[in-house]
């Protein structure tokens, strides 16, 4: 591992997706992440398709880390996860508020040990609030911050719709990336560590916030509309006579690009379709006549004529196309690993490239406990037959 985050080190309590995420792009930038784990280890360790045993799943979010594993309800576990403490930069847990105080590894008794330390909790509704105690997880912050409410088609009786990734998780997961990482600059003029509060639903409001504002503005309710943008029409994805494609026309430039590559000149100069509030106020008739026009082509044809008229369009692709695409391939999105037991497995980099200081993911996620002699050892100068006395009485 390589990046501008080489010599920070962090401990994660963190389990299934928000947490494991954030620590995940932390380490994609070269932070050192030890996971710890219960015996048991990481329930997605165990999630969703297996490759040998392995889930790909628990491959993507946690390559790259360390593993160790505790019993964290016995006395002497806890007293060597203080002793890691005491030199650890950042702290990341997403269990319910409270949990980690009944562990023994609350805020308030961990920042005596390292005053310097950053603890970072993810949970469904954070430290505060009536619905601080309740359990959440990715569905229950979309439905809750509104994110469902405007997904989905605009047809009358159509339900609304999930989007199709754990965007409450991982809207939490780069918050609180973003937040671990203004806390430790803040902490290079401080000296002193604090405590960052991240909420899924937080996140999910916070990424509502057009909506929002177009409701406390003009006190309309936005509601699902299917692919289109409720600002700028076209701006949505229509069927061709073969598959679907984007067109995008949020300027009057590429209002007129498109027209004349469409070969809809006429439409420059109707009344009802510009400037661009009118052609929003008849959206009906302007996208049933759209939805007439785009089927008279090919896609192949479409884009021939696009890129001729510098229209922006874009075409909708599958995860195998996204996988292939050349854009794709030339930034190195996605990357090959190898793993023990799962062997070789492609899945998604990192999205932020430095020029002085770059990442390099080398390292597969970690089998459960693999790295427990490694981290004790080297952190707290245990001898292996002290390691391996701690093994056989079910510490570590």
């Amino acid at each position: 591992m390589a990046g501008p985050l080489e010599g920070i080190n962090v401990l994660s309590f963190c389990r299934a997706l928000s947490g494991p995420f954030a620590t995940m792009i932390l380490g994609d930038m070269g932070a050192e992440i030890i996971k710890i784990e219960s015996p048991e280890g990481d329930s997605s360790r165990y999630s969703g398709k297996l490759i040998e045993g392995v889930s790909g799943y628990f491959l993507s979010i946690n390559r790259g880390k360390k593993s160790i594993t505790f019993d964290l309800k016995n006395e002497r576990a806890k007293k060597l996860i203080y002793g890691l403490i005491e030199t650890t930069d950042v702290l990341v847990e997403n269990f319910r508020p409270g949990v980690m105080a009944r562990l023994g590894f609350g805020y308030e008794t961990v920042k005596e040990i390292n005053s310097r330390l950053i603890y970072a909790s993810l949970s469904g509704f954070g430290q505060t609030g009536p619905y601080s105690q309740k359990p959440a997880y990715d569905m229950v912050a979309q439905a809750i911050g509104g994110v469902i409410s405007i997904t989905g088609s605009e047809e009358p009786g159509s339900p609304p719709v999930r989007v199709g990734y754990s965007i409450g998780d991982m809207a939490a997961g780069m918050f609180a990336a973003a937040g671990i990482l203004a806390a430790l600059i803040e902490r290079g003029k401080s000296n002193r560590g604090q405590w960052v509060d991240v909420s899924m639903v937080d996140g999910q409001v916070a990424l509502c916030e057009n909506a929002i504002v177009r409701y406390t503005t003009t006190g309309e309710i936005p509601r699902p509309q299917g692919s289109r943008h409720p600002l700028f029409t076209p701006f949505q994805v229509y069927n061709t006579q073969d598959k679907p494609i984007v067109v995008i026309a949020m300027s009057e430039k590429l209002w007129g690009n498109f027209c004349r590559a469409a070969g809809k000149e006429e439409w420059l100069a109707d009344e009802r379709y510009n400037p661009r509030d009118r052609r929003l106020k008849n959206y009906r008739q302007f996208d049933s006549e759209m939805t007439a026009l785009m089927k008279s082509r090919s896609y192949e044809d479409w884009v021939n004529l696009f890129e001729a008229h510098e229209v922006m369009y874009a075409p909708v692709n599958d995860i195998a196309n996204v996988t292939k695409d050349p854009q794709v391939i030339a930034r190195e999105m996605i990357i090959e690993l190898e793993h023990p037991k799962a062997g070789k497995h492609r899945i998604a980099n990192t999205p932020i490239k430095f020029s002085r200081t770059p990442s390099k993911i080398d390292k597969a996620a970690p089998e459960l406990g693999a790295d427990t002699y490694d981290i004790l050892s080297n952190r707290l100068g245990l001898k292996d037959s002290e390691i391996d006395e701690l093994k056989e009485t079910r510490v570590i």
